[in-house]
């Protein structure tokens, strides 16, 4: 099975880039050994529907992104399965949101979209650009790094760290990579 973590969102407006931060932080800090799947990370940032070539590619795939939800507060941490997105969950944040979403729509509607979960984060909300994530939204990275890692070793892969990098120091030179 061929898995992908696909990290979505503007590394220019601070919180909006976590998922590609995040998924940069996985492929940079660990590897991953399984007998028979493999995973492959990309960092998806804006593109959307420009992915779907890519995508279609893969059995399985988690998308890191952030959202918004009713009732929900900076950093709140959701994580499920595609075809069941709670209704409190919308993708109306930012532009990529909502063209990440239809384009998972319009791969559904195809018939491409491989078995998709959705890994995202509320962020705080910031105008002026930035590539400095915000000190209330690290906390939610840690745990989703963990619940990342928790769900590998629960398909039986081996995930071994291999390196340290802080995810605020990828952000800030994200843009160089």
């Amino acid at each position: 099975m061929k898995i992908l973590v696909l990290g979505i969102g503007n590394i220019m407006f601070a919180d909006e880039g976590l998922g590609v931060h995040l998924c940069k932080l996985l492929e940079k800090n660990y590897s991953f050994h399984h007998d028979i799947d493999s995973v492959d990370f990309v960092d998806g940032g804006t593109l959307a529907l420009q992915l779907s070539y890519i995508i279609a590619q893969y059995d399985e795939m988690v998308v890191i992104d952030c959202i918004a939800a009713d009732d929900a507060q900076i950093g709140d941490i959701f994580f499920f399965p595609y075809e069941a997105m709670p209704k409190k969950v919308n993708w109306s944040g930012s532009a990529h949101e909502v063209e990440m979403l239809q384009t998972l729509q319009y791969m559904e509607l195809m018939g491409d979209l491989p078995k998709t979960k959705i890994l995202a984060c509320v962020p705080k909300r910031i105008e002026p650009l930035s590539f400095n994530l915000s000190n209330e939204i690290l906390p939610s990275l840690n745990k989703m790094e963990k619940i990342l890692i928790n769900f590998f070793i629960d398909k039986g892969f081996v995930c071994k760290k291999i390196a340290d990098y802080k995810i605020e120091e990828l952000a800030l030179n994200s843009y160089k990579n």
